[in-house]
């Protein structure tokens, strides 16, 4: 369990230092899992181990907010002054998000026929 957690801690910080390096304008983590992800694909499946540990970490995902909380709670003032702009920010990504997510379902799930169930391209 142990060299599996390391595996993840190593991508996610060779994805910290390939962002400092490059300056790419994307967050460590996001390219550490990237880094693993096309190590997975090279690879062929998930090892056991490593689903276990991934879904130990899933199962404590709300932990990892707590910093996030105290954060909101630290500048409710600032949050409680600019609550518009702010209100605003989080409706329009929230619709562009559910947005984006049905056009790219739309696009990658196959078209069936209404009548058959059929996809087109079964004939």
């Amino acid at each position: 369990m142990l060299n599996w957690i390391t595996l993840i801690l190593i991508c996610q910080i060779s994805g910290e230092a390939v962002a400092a390096l490059t300056g790419l304008p994307v967050p460590g983590p996001v390219i550490g899992m990237v880094i693993l992800f096309v190590g997975l694909l090279v690879f062929g499946s998930v090892p056991e181990g490593l689903s276990a540990v991934a879904d130990g970490l899933l199962r404590n995902l709300s932990l990892l907010f707590v910093p996030a909380g105290v954060g909101v709670v630290l500048h409710a003032q600032l949050l409680a002054n600019d609550w518009l702009p702010i209100s605003l920010a989080l409706l329009v990504s929230t619709l562009s998000a559910i947005a984006v997510t049905a056009l790219l379902m739309t696009w990658l799930t196959p078209r069936q026929s209404r009548d058959t169930g059929q996809t087109f391209s079964d004939g």
